[in-house]
């Protein structure tokens, strides 16, 4: 899956759009990322304050995420 994110909003929409298509709740999708289901709500709903660690941590637990280091 592929698409711009221009804000905390899209990656928000993003990652509940992926969660939902792999048929997981926020609770099944805490317990795989080892995150809560508090900040899972936030970071869908575009709260701009999170922590990128986290965030990033949440995308790959969705296969959303591959960084390439230079």
């Amino acid at each position: 899956m592929q698409k711009n994110i221009f804000d905390s909003k899209d990656l928000g929409l993003l990652i509940r759009k992926a969660r939902k298509k792999q048929g997981l709740t926020q609770a099944d999708l805490a317990g795989i990322s080892g995150l809560g289901t508090r900040f899972i709500g936030e970071v869908e709903n575009g709260k701009s304050t999170a922590h990128i660690g986290k965030v990033i941590q949440l995308a790959s637990s969705l296969g959303l995420v591959n960084f390439c280091w230079m």
